[in-house]
Parts: structure tokens; C-alpha cells; sequence
């Protein structure tokens, strides 16, 4: 099911710094849709930066080109040059706290909740069914031996091997990956693992692939949608195939689409409606809406 009504109609294409015309019929009827159906929730960047974490491809963001997977792997130096820059940046992500689009979802209570997010706010938050699609930031893997430890842990061995190493850098600006831009890391100390390998966050850097059961869950609630149900995209340019192609699952069987984001997304074309509003005001307004529909927290069954 598609519908005709946007609620973005009347910002010109080639103007992105015309702010768009919000239709509030568009907007309330995507909370009465929302409200009275079960819904698969798809948050991307645009949801943390009331939390103060930036995006990166919302309106005013800097092109940026973050280290993928391959170029991390492949030298230590690489390996020195991330660490040094996110231990600057995990002292501003790391104390971030959920938002009132956070809270408002965790009220809501989806069928399921995927995030394309590593910063863990959902979690902090009280979200119960949820998919950290890339990870968590908070969490770190050994390429060697694959064991799994504390982000929180590993931030005090390099506190103790780079003294002063924040506080030198503390005006860096911060980027949305949880780290900042600094150049200058050849001093940088970095621990290895007990087995002598190195040392990742355990997120999916660009260039990785997404855990095979992680897609497949997600898939299977999209699909389970069907008609009757809706799928909600939350702060998300949908620019990597990594979360688009939910939406593309969704319209295949005939899901309703709400797209929230300011600014376009590539699920535009197939949203039934696609709102250039707030998130944390939306989810709000929604959250509201699915109490007094349902008489308590959480969709109708």
C-alpha cells in the first residue's frame, strides 16, 4: 500500500537549504497508521544527535571518509591512528545518554527495534527487542583469538599508557562514529590482546560484512509484517544497503512505509509517507498516540 501524501512537498530538490513545508495532516496520519498497527522500527544517526553524537549525512554534516575494515586490518599503524583517535571520542559517546526519542521507543515497545547505531542509547534507554545491526562500540573483539571484552576496561589501560592523551585533545572536533578528527597519533600507545592480537571495537567498520543471523532476524520480522503492519524509519539516509534493504524487503510484500528524517533518503520512492520533522518530537507524538490507542504501553497485539 502506497499513499500519495508527503509531507515534504513543497521544499524544492535543488534547494537542500530551503527548509521543507511540514503537512501536519501527512504527520498525524502517519501516527494514527503507526499507532494502530504492529511496526518494525529502523533507527540510523539522526536519533543520537539530541544526544550530542553527530550524524553523518543529516543536513549541515561534513563529507568524511571513516576507516573501513580492510584499512584498519591492515597495518599497525592503522590499528594506533583509531584507537588514539576514538579514545579522545569515546569520552564524549561513552557519556552520552538517551534522548526523548530513546525513551519514547522504549515506551512504544516495537516488535522489534533494529538500529544501524553502535552507541548503545537504545539499550540505555530500556529497549527490549532489539538488533545492534553493527554492534556495540561499548564491546571489543580480538581479531586473533575472537574473545570479547569492556570497552570500559580497555579506555583505562589506554588512560594509563597515554597520560593526559584526552586532555591534549580535548577541542578536537567529534565525528559519529565515536571518533574525532586528529592526525597527529604517532605517540599513541596501544595494548594487545593477551594472545597478542589486535584489538577492535566489536562494530561493523564499512567494508565488513553484517553477521549473517543478525540480517536474517530482521528480515524475518519485516517480513512477518505483511500487510498489516508498518515499518518505521527513524533518523536514517538509508545511503548503505545495510539498512535500505529492509525497507526494500518491506515494500516487496506490501508493508506500509514511514520514513522520518530530515533531509532525502534513498527509501523516499518507496515511502508511504516520509516526514521532514524531528525525530525525538515524532517518536514522542507516537508514543503518546500508542498509550491512548492501546490503552497501555506498547502496539496493539
Amino acid at each position: 500500500m502506497t499513499l500519495s501524501r508527503s509531507a515534504y512537498a513543497d521544499a524544492p530538490a535543488e534547494r537542500p537549504d530551503v527548509a521543507a513545508e511540514v503537512d501536519p495532516a501527512a504527520v498525524e496520519a502517519a501516527l494514527d497508521l503507526l499507532a494502530t498497527r504492529p511496526v518494525v522500527v529502523l533507527t540510523g544517526a539522526g536519533l543520537s544527535t539530541d544526544s550530542g553524537i553527530p550524524d553523518y549525512r543529516g543536513p549541515g554534516a561534513p563529507a568524511r571518509a571513516p576507516m573501513t575494515y580492510q584499512e584498519f586490518v591492515a597495518t599497525p599503524e592503522a590499528q594506533r591512528r583509531y584507537w588514539a583517535r576514538s579514545h579522545v571520542g569515546w569520552q564524549r559517546m561513552g557519556h552520552a545518554v538517551p534522548n526523548d526519542g530513546h525513551r519514547a521507543l522504549a515506551a512504544v515497545d516495537p516488535l522489534m527495534l533494529v538500529t544501524q547505531n553502535v552507541d548503545g542509547l537504545h539499550e540505555a534507554a530500556g529497549s527490549r527487542r532489539l538488533v545492534a545491526l553493527h554492534g556495540r562500540v561499548a564491546d571489543v573483539v580480538c581479531l586473533g583469538c575472537r574473545s570479547t571484552s569492556s570497552r570500559a576496561e580497555l579506555e583505562r589501560v589506554l588512560d594509563e599508557l597515554n597520560p593526559d592523551w584526552v586532555e591534549r585533545h580535548a577541542s578536537v572536533a567529534s565525528n559519529p562514529d565515536g571518533d574525532v578528527d586528529l592526525d597527529d597519533t604517532a605517540d599513541f600507545v596501544v595494548p594487545a590482546c593477551a594472545c597478542g592480537g589486535p584489538l577492535k571495537p566489536d562494530v561493523v567498520f564499512f567494508g565488513e560484512n553484517v553477521p549473517p543471523d543478525r540480517v536474517a532476524r530482521c528480515y524475518a520480522a519485516v517480513e512477518a509484517l505483511g500487510t498489516g503492519g508498518a515499518l518505521l524509519v527513524a533518523g536514517s539516509s538509508l545511503t548503505v544497503m545495510s539498512g535500505l534493504r529492509f525497507v526494500k524487503r518491506a515494500a516487496q510484500g506490501g508493508t506500509p512505509i514511514v520514513v522520518v528524517n530530515r533531509g532525502a533518503t534513498r527509501g523516499d520512492p518507496l515511502a508511504s509517507y516520509k516526514l521532514e520533522v524531528g525525530c525525538s518530537d515524532f517518536l514522542t507524538a507516537l508514543a503518546g498516540r500508542v498509550s491512548v490507542v492501546s490503552g497501555a504501553s506498547g502496539f496493539p497485539a
